[in-house]
This record gives C-alpha cells, sequence and structure tokens, in this order.
C-alpha cells in the first residue's frame, strides 16, 4: 500500500525579479503514512507555507518529485490537478474562505456538488451529518456572518470532510480564533483523525498546536528536521514577501479552479444560489488579483 504523501528531494526556487532568487525548499524529502498526524513547525518565510501548496497540488515544485496517494502529481496538468484536490485532498484554511451568501449548510454541500457524485439528497443528508459531526446541528442555517470565528472554522472543516479525501491539510487552523476556541477545534481534528483515519498535515508556528500531532517536523530557511534547528538569522523582507505572495496565489488558484467547477454543475443549481455564489467567488478574484497587481506595481515579480 502506498503512503498518501511522498516528497522526493523538492525544490523551489522563485525568480523575484531582478536577478534576486528565494530558494523556498532546498530537497525536501518527506513520508507520512496513512493516518498519521503530524505538525509542521517554523518562523514566517521558512517554506511551510510552500510545502503545503507542494503536497496539495496549488503549486509545482522546480525539481524532484510531489506524489499524493499513489499517484505522481508534479508535473499533472491544473485539470487533473484539480479532480486530485477535489477528490483526494481537503483544505482547512486559516481565513476560512466561506462563501458569506450561503448558509452554513449550504457551503458544505458545495464540493459534494461539484463532484457530482451523489444526489441532490444524498448530498443534504451528509452534509447536515458532517455539521452534527462538528457540533454546529443547530446552526445549520446561518451564513457565516451569524457565525463567530471558532463555528466558522468548524464549517471549514465539514467542508474539507465532504468528499472523503484521504488527506487533511490545515494551514494555521486556530490562528484566527481565541484560545478555547482554538483547543476544542485541535480536540476535534485529534478526534476525527482517530475515528476517521485520515492523514493529517497541520502548519503552525505554536509549538503547543504541534504538540497534539504524533509528530512535528521543523522547518528552517527551506529545510526540514526531525529535530529542532537553530536559527541564526530572521526571515528578509524578500522572504516574508514571497511567503504572502504564495498564500495570494494558492488562494487565487483555488478560486479559478472553483468557478470551473462552478460552471459545470450550473444546470443541478438552483438558479439564485448559483448566481450568489458566482457573484461572491467572483469578488474574492478580483480583490485578490487587485492586491497581485498593487504587489507587482511595487516591482515585485510574481
Amino acid at each position: 500500500m502506498s503512503n498518501p504523501i511522498e516528497l522526493r528531494n523538492v525544490v523551489k526556487i522563485y525568480n523575484l525579479g531582478g536577478g534576486v532568487k528565494i530558494n523556498a525548499l532546498r530537497g525536501i524529502d518527506l513520508t507520512i503514512k496513512k493516518g498519521e498526524s503530524i505538525s509542521i513547525m517554523g518562523p514566517s518565510g521558512c517554506g511551510k507555507t510552500t510545502l503545503l501548496n507542494m503536497i496539495g497540488g496549488l503549486d509545482h515544485p522546480t525539481d524532484g518529485q510531489v506524489i499524493v496517494d499513489g499517484i505522481d502529481i508534479t508535473n499533472m496538468r491544473e485539470k487533473k490537478l484539480a479532480q486530485i484536490r477535489r477528490e483526494k485532498i481537503g483544505f482547512i484554511f486559516q481565513f476560512y474562505n466561506l462563501v458569506p451568501m450561503l448558509s452554513a449548510l449550504e457551503n458544505v454541500q458545495l464540493p459534494m456538488i461539484f463532484a457530482g457524485k451523489l444526489s441532490v439528497v444524498e448530498i443534504r443528508d451528509k452534509a447536515m451529518e458532517l455539521l452534527r459531526l462538528v457540533g454546529l446541528e443547530r446552526r445549520m442555517h446561518h451564513r457565516p456572518t451569524q457565525m463567530s470565528g471558532g463555528e466558522q472554522q468548524r464549517v471549514t472543516i465539514a467542508r474539507a470532510l465532504a468528499n472523503e479525501p484521504s488527506i487533511i491539510l490545515a494551514d494555521e487552523p486556530t490562528g484566527n480564533v481565541d484560545q478555547e476556541t482554538g483547543w476544542k477545534i485541535l480536540r476535534l481534528i485529534q478526534n476525527l483523525n482517530k475515528i476517521l483515519e485520515q492523514t493529517y498535515v497541520i502548519i503552525t508556528h505554536d509549538p503547543k498546536i504541534a504538540k497534539t500531532s504524533e509528530k512535528i517536523f521543523y522547518m528552517l530557511d527551506g529545510q526540514i528536521y526531525e529535530e529542532p534547528p537553530r536559527s541564526t538569522t530572521a526571515p528578509s523582507q524578500n522572504i516574508l514577501a514571497k511567503e504572502q505572495r504564495q498564500l495570494m496565489l494558492a488562494e487565487l488558484r483555488w478560486l479559478k479552479t472553483s468557478l470551473v467547477s462552478l460552471e459545470k454543475k450550473k444546470a443541478k443549481l438552483n438558479p439564485e444560489s448559483y448566481a450568489q455564489i458566482k457573484m461572491s467567488y467572483a469578488q474574492q478574484l478580483e480583490r485578490l488579483e487587485r492586491m497581485i497587481k498593487e504587489d507587482q506595481g511595487k516591482g515585485r515579480s510574481i
């Protein structure tokens, strides 16, 4: 049986223009077994986000191999990558990425609608079960603006589980909630990991959060370690700017994929819901493209 995640000598180099290059990943070798829950720790700009984007098929390596669930996705085209992400990977975003005009129930239904494998009734029933699983049975019909940060994050977790992925990727899953809520979310992740035997990869800078995982890896200067390395220098402004751009580009790719999937499933959606979802995605897309354009205007190459 193949391992859910294998990275073989993965290198990622970003060209920032003007002859400036950033070695974001420097020959990463990493194997994660089925059902493992691991945390990856490190300071800003160390390569954590780049690594998560590689595993999630949101970015391509400059060199090396990325294998997900036995499938080599290193040079895979976007259409096939979108299918891999939809069927095998669940994303828990720090900033939730919920559609604001839709209820919690409708947000959880979206990935299943895009997958097109279940009937309307089956999708609704499964979404309701997932929201019960994360303790939101009384908040199913509330919109994100009517929910707390912790509740929105639980909706994000339920959505990540919708298509029964073998891998869950979480980027700072407690970054925007208070400490008590954060611990509740972590306990939920721990329990789901044990019950569903999915593989969890959690990106964090918090040692307390990392210790809730079975195994901790540490990153510094684009390299990964099993023991905490000694940091000798703080990340440069170039590295911090690069990390921010990576997050923007990853979200941009995710939104574009969602828009394509939405168009394919247009006939199965209520016209009003379709219009609301499309408008929300379009607004998020416009915001990101504007931010990227402003970044480029500062003389940075993305």
